[in-house]
């Protein structure tokens, strides 16, 4: 049966990877494209046609989840995948948390991708076979531990990372230079050991961010 996709994706190069891989699977299935998460809601609230949208976590003007959460409260009878280059078992069972049908790794052969397509359409959740919800507990306590080593400023930083705001707004509202605020933000993706902001961000909204930075700062403990 013939079905309407919507993939959101600011990525050149896989967008048309993606499409040759959808084409080929659903030969007679319309696939539309969106660059940006304002761009996909004009375009749903224009067709109200699409029976699924295939979307990237790393969006230019969203942060961590954000953009799914704003699908799933806009359109919460349509189903969103998360394609995403991004595989720790904990942004998939996040993902899952907030309203996405299904995970499909940016690495997926046609085959699978199709599968997991069809398992969606068919109602029912697509999870990768490298998921495993037993390694949450083991990981979370070590992304604890590496939270625990920023400093208060760094945490700071973190958390108007989390907002979306770019280093000149963090810097005015810290009253430090941009060069400062560049500095922080390296350190934050040593620590935590990721390589780019947008994955820090990812990385902490599995926890209680706001209570590690509320508890550092009753500690006392001080930074630059």
């Amino acid at each position: 049966m013939p079905a309407n996709f919507l993939v959101v994706d600011d990525h050149p190069l896989f967008l048309e990877a993606l499409r040759l891989s959808l084409g080929s699977a659903f030969p007679n299935t319309r696939i539309a494209e969106a660059t940006s998460i304002a761009k996909a809601i004009t375009m749903i609230d224009e067709s109200e046609a699409f029976d699924l949208v295939l979307l990237d976590l790393s969006m230019p003007g969203t942060s961590g989840f954000d953009g799914l959460l704003e699908l799933r409260t806009l359109y919460p009878k349509l189903p969103v995948v998360i394609c995403s280059a991004l595989e720790d078992s904990r942004i998939i069972q996040e993902a899952i948390r907030h309203g996405a049908s299904g995970f499909i790794s940016k690495s997926v052969r046609r085959a699978e991708l199709a599968a997991a397509i069809e398992e969606v359409m068919a109602g029912n959740v697509y999870l990768p076979a490298s998921y495993n919800p037993a390694e949450n507990a083991e990981v979370d306590s070590e992304l604890a531990q590496r939270l625990a080593s920023l400093t208060p400023q760094q945490l700071r930083v973190l958390k108007m990372l989390r907002q979306g705001m770019l280093n000149k707004q963090i810097a005015y509202e810290l009253s430090v230079g941009e060069t400062t605020v560049k500095a922080h933000v390296s350190e934050i993706l040593r620590k935590l050991n990721v390589a780019s902001r947008t994955q820090a961000v990812i990385e902490v909204s599995k926890i209680d961010f706001d209570r590690i930075l509320s508890g550092a700062e009753s500690d006392g403990r001080t930074g630059v």
